[in-house]
């Protein structure tokens, strides 16, 4: 019961805090919210700062099993088709995991008046990326698969236009759908670019 308690916090928390931020949630009207008292809350999570770290830590190690990062890499593609399903998976679950979502506004939101969460916020929108890319990338051209290229230049050529669609998706999900055929046509571009043409014998 105490784990299911404080994961129901957290999940309601991760909502409360994208609506109200964090200066805006009042843990009084919070706890009433669950049905709980404030004494109740505090059997759990001895502070709102407590519940803030603890939901950070929660929705970094979600996203780092679910999406991947520089330490746990994807499988690496042993093809160029199977680099294009990889990516296409990855975004998928980056637009619709309602809990990424949610989380990516958080730290939109939050990162100019939180020093973790802009630390957060830059690796997750920027460094993360672009480090699991250049490994894959790095793999790939080291197996005869794309052009010998930079392969950090080419993860950072890669993945900032893929990052900037997804934030445009976030602020207008009525153009997924354009916003998605976008994402697919610029992987396959950038593949037809960087794809190692292989000689028929």
């Amino acid at each position: 019961m105490e784990n299911t308690t404080k994961e129901k916090i957290l999940e309601a928390a991760l909502v409360s805090f994208v609506e109200n931020g964090y200066k805006g949630t009042n843990l009084r009207d919070f706890a009433a919210g669950m049905g709980l008292s404030k004494s109740a809350l505090y059997r759990h999570y001895e502070s709102k700062e407590a519940i803030w770290n603890a939901l950070l830590d929660k929705m970094e190690a979600y996203y780092n099993e679910r999406f991947g990062s520089p330490e746990y890499l994807p499988q690496i593609p042993t093809s160029c088709e199977e680099l294009f399903s990889l990516v296409m998976h990855m975004v998928d679950f980056t637009i619709h995991d309602e809990k990424v979502i949610l989380t990516r506004k958080l730290l939109l939101t939050e990162q100019f008046h939180d020093d973790r969460v802009k630390s957060l916020a830059t690796e997750h929108f920027m460094y993360d990326t672009k480090a699991i890319f250049k490994s894959v990338f790095e793999k790939m051209i080291d197996a005869g698969l794309l052009i010998a290229e930079d392969p950090d230049m080419l993860a950072l050529a890669f993945t900032a236009p893929i990052t900037t669609l997804i934030h445009y998706c976030d602020r207008e999900p009525e153009k997924e759908p354009e916003i998605m055929g976008q994402i697919e046509a610029f992987v396959k571009h950038f593949i037809k670019m960087y794809e190692r043409k292989q000689i028929k014998l």
